[in-house]
């Protein structure tokens, strides 16, 4: 992937030092923790809180921002899958789910870790070859979070605990990318010619399907929202095709990249903003990169037929 300077970056926002927090004694997941994670808004650094605000109201060109010098807490060594047991304190967790909670309801999907609210993400041995988080050798490409899925986020949080300057995470917004197509190109993209297979994450060995026709921008001719899956995502016909072909490639010319260090936290908007990242090589010595993920509806009611709690557990695949 080819990084571009004149790419907007998202902006950076440093924190001051956070107060004390009192993690409450109670399982992540649990309605007691959602909810003091919630509260803590109260002590947020304002400028912490403040960003996190703008943001729900209007997505900045770069459909992502970073909000730097978050605490993470103690850590010990980087788990080597991301449901094995770690010993750690609670403190990344509950700031996680407090800007989680600042910009609506987070929420797990059964088939992600088990519909954890928080997810550990690190690099797994088995998996390095593949196109999941949990890969290292091959480039991620480009994608809206779920595009395949009717529940899908509409903010994706990752929370760095432990960094890798090789390892960049990459962002690429339909609002810098659409003056760069063809007027033809965006009236094919704005119509229902594209479906979309599911990730096999989703699927626990049933047959894979592809979605319902849908389109790829929606909303405003001149800001659209945008569900794009560089992988997954195929056109109905010729020409959505070709219109498909015409966006990958312009993403994947205009792009940004950042590596997360500890304490950064990258919020981006699922409906502006497709990302990825950037292969890079594991040490495997217990202090490989380790991130943290959180993923945020605006609202739980349209899950509620296929939700349990916080939970999404819609069902795929034939």
């Amino acid at each position: 992937m080819t990084t571009l300077t004149d790419h907007v970056t998202p902006a950076v926002i440093e924190s001051p030092d956070w107060p004390s927090l009192s993690v409450p004694d109670a399982p992540i997941g649990s309605a007691t923790f959602v909810a003091a994670a919630g509260h803590a808004a109260r002590v947020m650094p304002s400028v912490v809180h403040d960003a996190l605000v703008d943001f729900a109201d209007a997505a900045p060109q770069s459909g992502a921002i970073v909000l730097r010098g978050l605490p993470v807490g103690s850590l010990p060594l980087t788990p080597p899958s991301p449901t094995a047991p770690t010993h750690k304190d609670l403190t990344s967790e509950f700031v996680l789910l407090a800007a989680a909670r600042r910009l609506g309801q987070p929420v797990g999907y059964l088939p992600e870790h088990g519909g954890d609210l928080v997810q550990n993400l690190v690099p797994v041995q088995a998996n390095a070859d593949r196109q999941v988080s949990t890969s290292s050798k091959v480039d991620l490409m480009f994608h809206t979070e779920a595009a395949f899925h009717p529940h899908r986020p509409r903010y994706l949080l990752l929370l760095c605990l432990r960094g890798d300057e090789r390892a960049v995470t990459t962002l690429s917004s339909i609002f810098e990318v659409l003056p760069l197509l063809p007027w033809r190109v965006v009236d094919t993209l704005f119509q229902p010619r594209f479906r979309t297979a599911v990730d096999e994450s989703y699927l626990h060995g049933r047959t894979n399907v592809l979605g319902a026709p849908m389109p790829v921008l929606r909303g405003e001719r001149h800001r659209p929202s945008m569900v794009f899956d560089a992988e997954l995502m195929v056109g109905t016909d010729t020409e959505a095709d070709d219109a498909l072909r015409a966006l990958s490639e312009v993403v994947e010319a205009h792009h940004t990249g950042l590596a997360l260090q500890a304490g950064d936290l990258l919020v981006v908007d699922n409906n502006v903003a497709v990302h990825g990242r950037s292969s890079y090589e594991p040490r495997w010595d217990g202090h490989d990169r380790w991130l943290q993920r959180a993923m945020v509806v605006a609202d739980l009611a349209p899950s509620a037929g296929e939700r349990d709690g916080r939970i999404i557990v819609t069902h795929f695949g034939a």
